[in-house]
C-alpha cells in the first residue's frame, strides 16, 4: 500500500530554482525605492516566505513602505523574473512518475497565484498538479499554514499521515504540522538545514533523486 496518496508541493525551493528572478525583482524593488545595496545572503533568504513579511522583517519598513515594495516586487516580477527560473534536475521526470502511478499532486505556495499558474504551465506542471494555491494580491492567507489549509478545503482533501507537504523552508514544514499532515523537508533548497532540522520533519532529502524515493513508495 502507498505511503502517500496525496502529495503537496511548495514550488520554489522545492521544485524550481528561482533566485535569479526573485533576486532581481528584491533588487530592482530596493533601487526604486532608493534603499541602500544590500547583501546576497538577505536576498536569499526572501525565497519562501510571503514577500510581505520579507521586507517587513529585513528592512524594517511600514505598512505603506511594504505596500509599495511589493508592487515594485511584481512590477518587475510580472515582465521578466516569473521565466528566471530553472527546474531543479529530476523534477519533471519524478512529477511524470508519480502522477502515473495514481497519486494525487498538489502546489502550495506563498507566491501571488497568477504567477504561480503561469510558472506551472510554462514548465508544463499542469499535465501533472491536480490543484494549486498561492497568495492572493493583498498578501491575505499568504502563510504557508493558510495556504494548506485553504487547498486542503478545496480539494476536500482529510487529512491524515498519507497526505504529506513537500517542502525547501520552515514555513513549510511547520505549514504541514498545523494541519495534521506528513512532512518532507527538502535540504537542496533555501532553508537553513539547522533550522529545518529544527522542524522535526517526518523525513529528510538532500536531492529529488531522495525525494523520489520517499514519494515513490
Amino acid at each position: 500500500m502507498s505511503r502517500f496518496t496525496h502529495i503537496i508541493f511548495d514550488l520554489d525551493g522545492t521544485l524550481t530554482d528561482n533566485t535569479r528572478g526573485i533576486s532581481n525583482a528584491v533588487r530592482y524593488a530596493l533601487r526604486k525605492m532608493n534603499v541602500p545595496e544590500c547583501p546576497d545572503e538577505t536576498v536569499r533568504k526572501f525565497i519562501g516566505p510571503p514577500i510581505q513579511w520579507s521586507f517587513k522583517n529585513h528592512f524594517g519598513m511600514n505598512e505603506r513602505e511594504v505596500a509599495l515594495a511589493v508592487d515594485l516586487f511584481r512590477e518587475y516580477f510580472n515582465e521578466k523574473g516569473w521565466y528566471e527560473n530553472e527546474l531543479y534536475p529530476g523534477v519533471n521526470e519524478m512529477l511524470e512518475e508519480l502522477h502515473a502511478s495514481g497519486k494525487k499532486l498538489y502546489l502550495a505556495t506563498a507566491k501571488l497565484e497568477k504567477f504561480a499558474e503561469r510558472i506551472l504551465r510554462h514548465f508544463g506542471f499542469d499535465r501533472y498538479i491536480t490543484g494549486f494555491v498561492g497568495a492572493d494580491y493583498n498578501g491575505h492567507k499568504a502563510e504557508k499554514d493558510a495556504l494548506i489549509a485553504s487547498l486542503l478545503e478545496k480539494e476536500q482533501i482529510i487529512p491524515s499521515d498519507k497526505v504529506v507537504m513537500v517542502g525547501d523552508t520552515v514555513f513549510d514544514i511547520e505549514g504541514g504540522k498545523a494541519n495534521g499532515l506528513s512532512t518532507i523537508a527538502v535540504f537542496y533548497g533555501f532553508g537553513e538545514p539547522e533550522e529545518l532540522k529544527a522542524t522535526e520533519p517526518d523525513f529528510q532529502v538532500e536531492n529529488v533523486e531522495e525525494l523520489f524515493e520517499v514519494l515513490g513508495q
